[in-house]
């Protein structure tokens, strides 16, 4: 089965590319001065799709080489799951956590994903996190995880109530950072449409980027009413991109913000977006 999405627009770009919608070969980006002046005062990782678990695959090879790779960066201030921990079975669900608490005592935050087939009460349980949280990083940076499916593993629009109150509880701060696993716009084969989410978002200017999974081969970035989406690929699971990979967002002192897509064997870039 060919599971690469359809991509309806034009700004949805692949690894190492600068202007076509699909993916292709890495890049080496020079610095700029500009770019070797950027200081970083905050700096989170987002990784998704590992499915611990998944019958005929290395997941607990993939899930190392992830965590490895992440013990390499310097000065992380938390790490996002953006869901799809396990594949389907629950039982799964306390052995990731033990794999994630490797990277303790760096934070890391989780998101609900449609193979994370367990109720919100046995995820709030296991995490100590609920499906729908919001929370403040050192006085600034607002970050909210958002629940977009349920124990059946339904594809579904996030709860807009609770998004609205926690852009509002949040507006005040300087940047904003949503993670959704599913896409709430039909822009890849795997996503939904869900046009209110979209309006909302777009309607607070404090918020900087919103980051997907769920899409394994898809890991560029789109825009919507001026505001970034994001993609990481996958760092587990039986399909996708070739090249697992996690992305790293970063803001400076003056308030700009980057994020790079990495490649989790090397550390390489495979693209890199100013926002």
């Amino acid at each position: 089965m060919n599971r690469r999405p359809f991509l309806k627009n034009l700004s949805l770009l692949g690894s190492g590319l600068v202007a076509l919608p699909i993916a292709g070969f890495p890049v080496t980006l020079s610095k700029t001065s500009e770019e070797e002046a950027f200081l970083p005062v905050f700096k989170f990782i987002t990784a998704s799709d590992g499915h611990y678990g998944q019958a005929d695959t290395d997941f607990k090879t993939s899930h190392q080489n992830l965590i490895q790779a992440i013990k390499r960066e310097s000065d992380v201030d938390l790490v996002v799951f953006n869901g799809d921990l396990i594949h389907d079975n629950p039982v799964f669900m306390p052995e990731v956590k033990k794999v994630y608490d490797q990277l303790l005592p760096l934070n890391y935050y989780v998101v609900k994903g449609n193979h994370d087939k367990i109720s919100d009460a046995r995820w709030l349980e296991i995490w100590g996190q609920a499906s729908n949280t919001f929370f403040t990083v050192k006085d600034d940076y607002g970050m909210i995880i958002l629940n977009s499916s349920n124990e059946a593993g339904d594809y579904l629009c996030v709860d807009l109530d609770f998004l609205q109150t926690a852009l509002s509880k949040t507006q005040s701060l300087k940047q904003v950072f949503i993670f959704i696993h599913i896409s709430q716009k039909d822009w890849t084969r795997h996503g939904v449409d869900c046009q209110g989410v979209l309006d909302l978002i777009a309607s607070y200017p404090n918020v900087k980027a919103t980051f997907h999974g769920h899409d394994h081969d898809v890991d560029g970035i789109i825009w919507n009413q001026k505001k970034p989406y994001f993609w990481a690929g996958h760092f587990g699971g039986s399909w996708g991109n070739p090249f697992p990979s996690y992305r790293i967002c970063e803001v400076d002192e003056q308030g700009k913000t980057r994020t790079s897509l990495k490649r989790i064997s090397d550390g390489l870039i495979l693209n890199s977006h100013q926002i």
